[in-house]
């Protein structure tokens, strides 16, 4: 089977949540609302993005120790700024959130995916690739958020809905659980039949030459 990884990968065929299951915590515990979900996309997507970009420049000869640790400092730093902005925007959401939002600062596509992945990649490359993981967690956390607060309490971004069978249990952290993994279910099911496909295609084609 030949590789065909592409940039696009951090949406369909290795999403941040649905397939590396990280950044879950975030998704199951906040995602229970539109407006949370939203104050978590929009920290999430800046401290990962500047974090990771600017890293990219500290010397790859360092131990790997030392580099985590610097990794670790910059996303700090940068959360500041974003928090500060959030509670401008988002004040109502960010004390409901409470701990997971400076977890942000720390999460798994700066610490460990950095290495792994981004920083073996060309610059231009690295940058796309980058994008879209963070669109993969972005379009989950969307669609949790409107899904569990819909069914939940019956409303979008707040606004009631002529929906009245409401299912209590999706604003829990349990539910958020529950739900994430029907998620991750139907995406790798998905996924599976998509590669699959490819897969018979391509055999199809090599079989013709």
């Amino acid at each position: 089977m030949n590789d065909t990884r592409t940039v696009f990968d951090g949406i369909t065929r290795d999403n941040t949540v649905l397939s590396a299951l990280m950044v879950i915590s975030p998704v199951i515990v906040c995602g229970n609302t539109l407006k949370n979900a939203v104050a978590m996309i929009y920290a999430f997507s800046a401290i990962t993005f500047f974090s990771v970009m600017i890293s990219s420049f500290v010397p790859k000869r360092l131990p790997y120790a030392v580099k985590i640790t610097i990794y670790a400092v910059i996303s700090s730093l940068i959360y500041i700024p974003v928090r500060l902005l959030a509670q401008e925007f988002y004040p109502d959401s960010i004390s409901r959130i409470g701990i997971y939002y400076p977890l942000l600062a720390v999460n798994s596509l700066i610490v460990f995916q950095t290495e792994a992945k981004f920083f073996r990649m060309k610059k231009l490359r690295m940058t796309a690739s980058l994008f879209f993981y963070i669109a993969g967690f972005d379009i989950v956390m969307l669609i949790t958020g409107i899904v569990r607060e819909f069914l939940a309490y019956g409303t979008i971004n707040s606004r009631m809905t002529d929906f009245d069978t409401l299912i209590s249990g999706l604003a829990e952290p349990f539910g958020g659980f529950i739900f994430l993994g029907l998620f991750c279910g139907i995406y790798r099911r998905i996924r599976s039949a998509v590669m699959q496909s490819r897969d018979i295609r391509s055999d199809g084609n090599v079989s013709d030459k």
